[in-house]
């Protein structure tokens, strides 16, 4: 890979990929500065830039802990959707139907 005509994010995507294992934050940018050769003058704006465009980026996933790996990692998020979660919903909902015609035959018996 050619570091210096590769952007921040891709030298970073490839860093972890090659790592394989989620890094701190800051280990990760700084490899990146060191592998484009930026001169940095203002180390804390450098800092901010390349974390604002990983936190931005949809191939980084935050693991946690000050810690960034790839998305690709991480299996996708399932909706849940089981049979429990219906069926407590449906009892709900019988039960607002049970109590709303006890309600009416309430008011009806006292017609």
């Amino acid at each position: 890979m050619d570091f210096l005509k590769s952007s921040d994010v891709e030298v970073a995507a490839y860093i972890l990929h090659e790592s394989k294992v989620p890094m701190y934050y800051k280990d990760l940018i700084m490899e990146v500065l060191e592998k484009r050769q930026k001169n940095i003058q203002a180390l804390a704006e450098a800092i901010s830039e390349v974390y604002t465009q990983i936190n931005m980026d949809s191939r980084f996933h935050y693991a946690g802990d000050g810690k960034w790996g790839l998305t690709e990692w991480n299996p996708p998020e399932t909706k849940r959707s089981s049979r429990g979660a219906r069926s407590a919903s449906t009892n709900r909902a019988k039960n607002a139907r049970q109590r709303e015609e006890k309600l009416f035959e309430g008011i009806q018996e006292d017609n």
